[in-house]
């Protein structure tokens, strides 16, 4: 066998896995990472001797297939040009239409649709094409009616629609499926398209998914932010709610040298020392798409792929070096869009879920006291509804683990008799408990994660 090189664009859709001359250990330190944080860093993954290509760069293969080394094909940068603000609001869409068009071809396309900026982007894209168009939207069972927005949404862009609900305890149906699809790179209760995948099989056509988007049109960090305070902005974001705390007891019980959040901290350090930009902002969301994008959000990618081909036009490298290009003032707030959005005001004027219930006009105002009213109404409405025996639905989990029937399903697969040979059992009886009895909320991360660990014990540990 000759060698060979597998080039890495600067965001890849879909994630590829190599071996390399180490010894086949688990990567304990990694795992401790994922635990905290909810993916893996750089080109980390399970095992010591198993890597994630990274993106962005050309990897050479020795005749065994093993990847011997790499070399950059893309260095992140930040080279504002002098341009003004109309100017580059062209330029963007201009580009994702051509980009759109040049995914999608003449097939049907079928778009997710949610009450963000993102897909409403494509819808106004593809509103101009001559694609047939299916939308669909979900919403969580008595969680906020997303689907009505985007319903909306698609009757003013006359695509053609669907609603679902995304019902209670469907994950244990389909666990097992997922975790072959997402190779429990990522926790389970993320991808609720889960939910409704022999449906999303029985549509024609090809997804136009909007992922990233939110990240390239908007600010890394605020503007005044100084550079002694990234790394703690950063470890705020990435280190979820209760993740710590798992990971510095997975630390301890394998032994580990030094402590867990030293060890994220000096990963976070270097990866960000290898980004030579100076602007701040830029810097961050750099950082961002070659970790979260590449490790966490294309993870689940493999789930609307198991439907139909996918295509991602802010995934697209002529996108992210448009970005490069385009001065902070012009990406911060999301102005780019909402000015794209704003050349159609049946669009514009339907509203925007995270300003609710203000629209692309009006949102400015979503403060006080210009919100109170609906503040105040939905608050009563919501805990009415709690009395009368069903509480707000606001996160995935929710639906997947509280309740006695999801309890029992959660008990088994966390307490599995093999799995606790790998985590010990008082680290889940604790995680457990306190998931159970002192805040669902902040212990719902490492309960999900240590769920995911079991998983990936059960079909993957052996190999």
């Amino acid at each position: 066998m000759q060698s060979s090189i597998i080039k890495q664009p600067i965001l890849p859709t879909k994630q590829q896995f190599a071996k390399i001359d180490a010894p086949h250990e688990l990567n304990l330190e990694a795992i401790c990472v994922f635990a905290a944080t909810g993916f893996f860093l750089d080109e980390d993954t399970y095992w010591k001797d198993v890597v994630c290509l990274s993106p962005a760069h050309d990897h050479h293969f020795d005749e065994h297939n093993r990847r011997i080394k790499s070399e950059s094909n893309f260095e992140w940068h930040y080279s504002p040009r002098d341009i003004s603000f109309e100017q580059a609001l062209e330029e963007y869409v201009q580009l994702l239409s051509s980009i759109t068009k040049a995914q999608i071809g003449d097939q049907p396309v079928i778009l997710p649709l949610s009450g963000g900026l993102d897909s409403r982007s494509q819808a106004l894209i593809l509103k101009h094409l001559k694609n047939p168009v299916h939308a669909f939207s979900y919403a969580f069972q008595d969680g906020f009616p997303e689907h009505k927005i985007s319903k909306h949404i698609a009757e003013v862009c006359d695509f053609s629609f669907e609603s679902f609900k995304i019902p209670k305890g469907y994950l244990w149906d389909c666990i097992d499926d997922l975790a072959q699809l997402n190779h429990c790179y990522s926790e389970f209760t993320h991808p609720r398209q889960m939910a409704v995948l022999n449906q999303l099989k029985s549509m024609k056509g090809l997804f136009s998914l909007g992922h990233w988007g939110d990240v390239l049109f908007d600010k890394g960090v605020p503007k005044d932010t100084e550079e002694k305070e990234l790394i703690p902005i950063l470890l705020k974001k990435m280190l979820k709610p209760g993740g710590l705390e798992l990971a510095a007891q997975l630390w301890q019980s394998w032994n580990l040298k030094g402590d867990v959040k030293s060890y994220v901290m000096s990963r976070v350090e270097t990866s960000l020392s290898n980004i030579k930009i100076d602007n701040l902002s830029a810097k961050v969301r750099a950082f961002k798409t070659s970790q979260w994008a590449h490790r966490w959000t294309t993870t689940n990618l493999s789930v609307f792929e198991a439907a139909h081909p996918i295509s991602l036009p802010y995934y697209d490298q002529r996108m992210i070096e448009f970005i490069c290009t385009i001065p902070e003032a012009y990406l911060a707030d999301r102005r780019l869009q909402i000015a794209h959005l704003k050349q159609d005001k049946a669009l514009a004027n339907i509203t925007w879920q995270a300003q609710k219930p203000f629209n692309l006009n009006t949102y400015p105002y979503n403060k006080a006291p210009y919100n109170l009213p609906y503040r105040i109404i939905n608050k009563a409405q919501r805990e009415f509804n709690a009395l009368m025996g069903k509480p707000y639905i606001q996160r995935n989990f929710e639906l997947q683990f509280l309740g006695s029937e999801n309890d029992e399903q959660l008990r088994h697969y966390l307490f599995e008799t093999s799995f606790l040979e790998f985590v010990p059992k008082d680290i889940v009886e604790q995680t457990y408990h306190k998931f159970k009895t002192a805040h669902y909320v902040r212990y719902s991360h490492p309960t999900s994660m240590l769920l995911t660990l079991s998983l990936w014990h059960k079909h993957f540990s052996k190999s």
